[in-house]
Parts: structure tokens; C-alpha cells; sequence
């Protein structure tokens, strides 16, 4: 019984210990936060009154534009507008007439070792075999052409054995008929544009690449252009980058026409448009600058005959300019047999004649053409292309 008592005595010393913990865990919980109070409401705004309602309006300070402090520092921005893109100005070209006596200072000095040559062995005491043999030598060095050579080491020895004497000055003035004969002072060198129908004259310039071809249409046009003439280019060399670009820059300077089309196009394409505008236009002169053709490839030979076609159908062509490299020598020669098979060519434009070319390819392509050498170029210069002139060139071969 006590054993009882005992255990119901622990048990209640547990329970009451227990409990004691609970209580004593519950009251150290803090309490939840009181709930929000109800925010504050603003009323709108009354509405004005008007009528009878209506306010009487309070009097507030107020201040004059004077009185108020205006903030300092920059002005008002002011936007530009961009500049419109001006014009390219209009060159004046040099006129044309006599341009290759002005430049003759400058073919002179590369060009007389011909002549100076001839005069050194012509006035020898004693005109053996040996020396009329440097004679040939000399006359072939400098790309006259065996044919020509031969013809005028004939008239030479003909015209000093009847001489007699030998003078400087009858040297010279033997030396510089034979040459003019041999140049050929009655061919036809005139750039034909003017066509007999009454339209524009069509020019197309060939040629291989690297000759010069398109610097040259652009300088033909600035010749044209000095002689009065309006002038539309072509830019059917569309195989070349940036060929359309530089002929374009070549027009814009002298107030010419341009006709181009997609890089890669159809070069007859062009040609044809570029005829066909400058009837429109009522233009002088149609200058077409073809793509530089390998004379070796053959399709692309037919290609430029194909041009030359299709040009014919707007309009006939007055000139067909071949332009050769003067420093290729016999090169030309080939090139040039290649391209009259083509298309027909009427006249020769000898370019980069003021460097190491040799003044006898002038003789030797005519001879080898049958067509005569109409404009040569002597420099880099914008006119620095002249009307091909016999006496002149004679002239400066020779020497003062």
C-alpha cells in the first residue's frame, strides 16, 4: 500500500513539473503585431464652381519677366542640317589645237635618240656597208619594222650619194623629209564624230588590258569637250572593278554623260543604252569603253565582236580606237593583227609614248594596220593626250 501511495506521489511531482515547463515555454512567444491601421483616405479635389458658386479668386505676389531669374549657361541648341553634297566643279580642258607642239619639249627629250643616231652615222666622212648597216640596226632597235627600214635606208643612200656634200643642216633636212614620208603626212588623222545620219558620232576604244584604254576614253572625252562637243561615255568594261568608277570620275569632271550598268553585266547591253541615250540627248559624240580583252582568248574576242553588233543596231559606228602600249614594241604588233581581225579598226592611239617607248612603233603599226596613228599619249596628265601630228613628231625625233 505504501508502494502505491509513493508511485501516485511521483507521478503527480512529474505532471506538475511538466506542466510548469509548458506554461513557462508559452509565455516567452512573443505576440503577433498588432493589426494595420486603416489608412488615410484623401478626399479629391472639389470640383470649381462657377456661377454664383464660384470663388472669388485670392490675390497672389506675382512677378514681371524682369523681376525673374532666368538660369545661365548655354544658348539654345541649334541642329545643323548636313551640308548638301555639292556638284563636282566643272574642268575646262585645254583646247586641243597645237597640243602636241606644246608637248613636243617632252617627247623631245625621250624620243630624239633616233634621231640623233641617224644624224651621228650619216655624218661619218665615209659611208661604208658597215655604217649604213648601224643605220638598219638603229631604225630596227627603235621598232620602225624591217619592211620600213629597208625602204628608207634605200632613199637615204639614193639622196647622199646625189647630195654630194653633207652638211649638218642637209643632213638634217634630208633626214627629216625621208622620216615624214615614212610617217605618212596625207593619211587621215581626224577622230570622226559627226555621223552622216545626223545622230551622234559613235566612237568604241579596244585594247588590251593594262594599255590605258579606259584612261584614255576619259581623256578622248576631255578633248572632245574642249573642242565644244557634249559627249555621253559608255562604261561597257564591266568585267573590271572599278572601271565604271573611273570613267565615271573622268566624265564628272568635264560635264560628260555616263551610262553604266551592274558590275558583270551584259557589256552589249550597256553600249547599246548608252547609244541609245545619247540620240536622246542629241548628244555629239558616243565614246564606249570595252572590257580589255585577251587577244589570245577567243570568246572573249567574239564577245567584243558581239559589241560591236549590237551598237550597230542603234547606230553605225564612226571610229573604232585601238589603244596599244607604246613600250610593247612588237607585242603591239600582234595584239593589233588580232583585235583588226575582230573588229575594224580605223584608227590607233599610242599611249605611255613618253617613256622607254621607241618612236619607230608609230611607223611600224601603221604599216602592219594599214590605219593610221591618231592621238598618242604623253604623260599621266588629264591632257597630256594630243592629236598625232607627222611634222611635229618628226620633229621631235630628230632633235633641234
Amino acid at each position: 500500500m505504501d508502494i502505491v501511495i509513493l508511485a501516485v506521489v511521483i507521478a503527480v511531482v512529474v505532471l506538475g513539473a511538466l506542466g510548469g515547463l509548458i506554461v513557462g515555454s508559452r509565455r516567452k512567444k512573443p505576440l503577433p503585431p498588432p493589426p494595420p491601421a486603416a489608412p488615410d483616405i484623401t478626399a479629391p479635389p472639389a470640383e470649381p464652381h462657377v456661377g454664383d458658386e464660384a470663388e472669388t479668386p485670392r490675390e497672389e505676389p506675382r512677378r514681371t519677366i524682369e523681376e525673374v531669374d532666368l538660369p545661365t549657361g548655354a544658348g539654345p541648341v541649334v541642329i545643323e542640317e548636313p551640308p548638301a553634297a555639292e556638284a563636282p566643279a566643272i574642268e575646262i580642258p585645254e583646247p586641243t589645237a597645237g597640243r602636241l607642239v606644246r608637248l613636243r619639249a617632252r617627247l623631245s627629250r625621250s624620243q630624239n635618240a633616233l634621231g640623233k643616231g641617224l644624224l651621228t652615222l650619216l655624218s661619218r666622212e665615209h659611208l661604208d656597208e658597215d655604217t649604213w648597216e648601224e643605220i638598219e640596226d638603229t631604225l630596227l632597235t627603235a621598232d620602225v619594222g624591217v619592211l620600213p627600214t629597208q625602204e628608207l635606208v634605200e632613199r637615204l643612200r639614193e639622196r647622199v650619194k646625189v647630195l654630194g656634200t653633207r652638211t649638218p643642216e642637209e643632213l638634217r633636212g634630208l633626214l627629216r623629209e625621208e622620216l615624214v614620208t615614212l610617217v605618212g603626212p596625207t593619211m587621215d588623222r581626224t577622230v570622226h564624230t559627226e555621223n552622216a545620219a545626223g545622230g551622234p558620232g559613235v566612237v568604241m576604244v579596244v585594247g588590251v588590258n593594262g594599255t590605258g584604254k579606259t584612261t584614255t576614253t576619259g581623256k578622248l572625252a576631255r578633248v572632245l569637250v574642249a573642242d565644244g562637243n557634249t559627249v555621253v561615255l559608255g562604261a561597257a568594261d564591266t568585267f573590271r572593278a572599278a572601271a565604271a568608277d573611273q570613267l565615271q570620275t573622268w566624265g564628272e569632271r568635264v560635264g560628260a554623260h555616263i551610262v553604266r550598268g551592274p558590275e558583270g553585266g551584259d557589256p552589249a547591253s550597256v553600249a547599246f543604252d548608252a547609244v541609245k541615250e545619247g540620240k536622246e540627248m542629241a548628244a555629239d559624240a558616243v565614246l564606249i569603253d570595252t572590257a580589255g580583252r585577251l587577244h589570245t582568248k577567243t570568246g572573249l574576242m567574239d564577245e567584243l565582236g558581239k559589241v560591236k553588233r549590237v551598237v550597230e543596231k542603234q547606230a553605225p559606228l564612226d571610229e573604232v580606237l585601238l589603244v596599244l602600249d607604246a613600250t610593247t614594241g612588237q607585242n603591239g604588233l600582234v595584239q593589233a593583227r588580232v583585235f583588226a581581225e575582230v573588229v575594224d579598226i580605223t584608227g590607233i592611239v599610242l599611249t605611255k609614248l613618253d617613256g622607254t617607248a621607241k618612236g619607230g612603233i608609230v611607223i611600224a603599226v601603221q604599216r602592219e594596220l594599214g590605219v593610221p596613228v591618231k592621238l598618242i599619249g604623253l604623260g599621266e596628265g588629264a591632257d597630256d593626250l594630243a592629236p598625232f601630228e607627222p611634222e611635229a613628231f618628226v620633229d621631235a625625233l630628230i632633235g633641234e
